[in-house]
Formats: structure tokens, C-alpha cells, sequence
């Protein structure tokens, strides 16, 4: 890898936790049921459509005219949203932090939607410390398209060759090399570290 002179975060899975089965255990106890109401009904790729910036209630309303027996369900989906993000990973959030302090250059990218990542802004501060973010709900674009990845370097003045992405998902960190950038999947805030240490880039040490 080349030398680093922008870092680039995810946030969700990185540095705040996420799991739609924390609510959902308790609002469909059933773990057969509960299962197949998330592979069948709030899947994934649906929730991925407000990441993309499509309106809860347009979400909602699609899935409820074709599950009307689920409406209760498929609307807690956004009304317990808050109890999926469950907690900081604070060993991640500390290494951003110290680089941060040290003066590296820190933004953040992530498939969100736009009105819950305000929620998630005022819940966790310090997804207010870095230089900036792109939301994908809100500029209607997501990772792994090229397209996102170049938006950010182009609203935040990033040298695609000298930007280091970390992302949970490998697809992303795919999508990032293929627009030009360095990526590491994060695996565990002690890889992390290590990652960052091997590349010099370590201001704990």
C-alpha cells in the first residue's frame, strides 16, 4: 500500500452496532417465525432501498399491501430502529478518536438512512468528530456502486490512491478498491490496530 493521507470509516458494524433481531426477539419471540418475517418481509435488500434514500412511508407502504397480516411488524421496523443500534463499539470509536487527535484526515462513509443517521448523530457524538460524511439516503447513492466512492473524494478533496477505506462488508471494501482507493475489511478492533500500526499509521504508539 502506498502512503495514507485520508482515512475513511463506515460507521455500522464499525463503530456502532446493528441487529434487526434485537427488537424483533421480543416482538416475534417465535425464532422460526421471527426468521422468515426477516428473510420474507423486511429483508435486507429492502431496508437497503431507504439506505438509498426511498421514504419510509413509500417502504412501508409497499410491504404492507403485500403482507397486510404483517403491518404491525413491518412498521415497528422503523419504530424500533433505535433499539437495533444497541451500542458503540468504543475500541473502534477510541482509535478514530486518537487518529483524529494526532491530526490524520478523517471522514466517514456509510449506507444509512438519512433521517435515522440524525437519530444515530445525536445519540453518539462522536459520529460528529470527523472532517465529514457521506450518507448514502441522503446524496441517493450507495456503497458498493463506484459512484459513492467518488462523490466522497470529490466533496471532501480526497486522493483516491491515498485514502484508506475500513468497512465491515467485503463487497464495500471491493467497491472501494475498484474506485481507486486502499481499503481494509474490519474484522475486530484489535486487527484494526494492527492494520494501522503495520502501516504506519499509529499515533497510540
Amino acid at each position: 500500500m502506498s502512503t495514507v493521507k485520508h482515512i475513511v470509516f463506515d460507521i455500522g458494524k464499525v463503530l456502532i452496532h446493528y441487529d434487526p433481531e434485537i427488537p424483533f426477539a421480543r416482538l416475534i419471540p417465535d425464532e422460526e417465525e421471527r426468521r422468515w418475517f426477516l428473510t420474507h418481509v423486511c429483508t435486507h435488500e429492502w431496508n437497503l432501498e431507504q439506505d438509498r434514500g426511498r421514504a419510509w412511508a413509500d417502504a412501508e407502504a409497499e410491504l404492507v399491501a403485500r403482507y397486510p397480516s404483517h403491518e404491525v411488524n413491518i412498521r415497528a421496523f422503523r419504530q424500533y430502529w433505535h433499539e437495533m443500534v444497541s451500542h458503540a463499539y468504543e475500541d473502534t470509536v477510541a482509535i478514530m478518536e486518537a487518529l483524529i487527535d494526532a491530526g490524520h484526515d478523517v471522514t466517514m462513509l456509510t449506507n444509512f438512512a438519512a433521517d435515522t443517521f440524525l437519530a444515530a448523530r445525536k445519540r453518539f457524538p462522536f459520529l460528529n468528530r470527523a472532517r465529514g460524511v457521506t450518507v448514502s439516503g441522503e446524496v441517493r447513492l450507495i456503497k458498493p456502486d463506484r459512484a459513492i466512492y467518488e462523490h466522497h473524494s470529490a466533496t471532501f478533496g480526497l486522493e483516491p490512491a491515498a485514502t484508506l477505506f475500513i468497512d465491515d462488508a467485503l463487497l464495500n471494501v471491493a467497491g472501494a478498491r475498484a474506485a481507486g482507493w486502499q481499503a481494509l475489511q474490519f474484522v475486530d478492533a484489535e486487527t484494526l490496530r494492527s492494520d494501522l500500526e503495520r502501516l504506519g499509521l499509529a499515533p497510540w504508539r
